[in-house]
């Protein structure tokens, strides 16, 4: 289920667990249980026995269980097969592959570009 940019795994909260409150989390935070909170990380792997009840801010996202929430990543959200997620995206990338389920809104974030304005000969007289 990792995908294959997340860092080493730093934090799990398991399937028999449940947390009310917001986690923050430096690293790759993976989630089988139940959370009720914000949840702030490098990564954030969402297996396919959790269920997540509110925001998400990561680098990325992956998502087998259920979000009920928002989710913000600068780079990419990809939800698997058995995934699914009611709620807003923001994210530069988002992957769903057949089978998961997305409820809600999405923007893409889009780089800036740098535009070079070209003097033509006349103008640099």
């Amino acid at each position: 289920m990792f995908h294959k940019n997340t860092e080493k795994l730093e934090s799990f909260i398991g399937c028999n667990s449940a947390f009310k409150g917001n986690v923050d989390s430096k690293g790759t935070l993976r989630v089988d249980g139940v959370v009720e909170g914000n949840i702030n990380a490098d990564w954030v792997v969402v297996g396919e026995t959790a269920h997540i009840i509110g925001n998400i801010i990561a680098r990325g996202i992956v998502v087998g269980g259920k979000i009920d929430g928002n989710l913000m990543a600068k780079e990419i959200v990809e939800i698997k097969n058995k995934g699914y997620i009611n709620g807003e995206i923001m994210s530069k990338k988002l992957v769903i592959a057949e089978g998961g389920i997305f409820d809600g809104k999405s923007t893409m974030q889009r780089e800036e570009t740098k535009v070079i304005e070209l003097q033509t000969a006349e103008q640099s007289k």
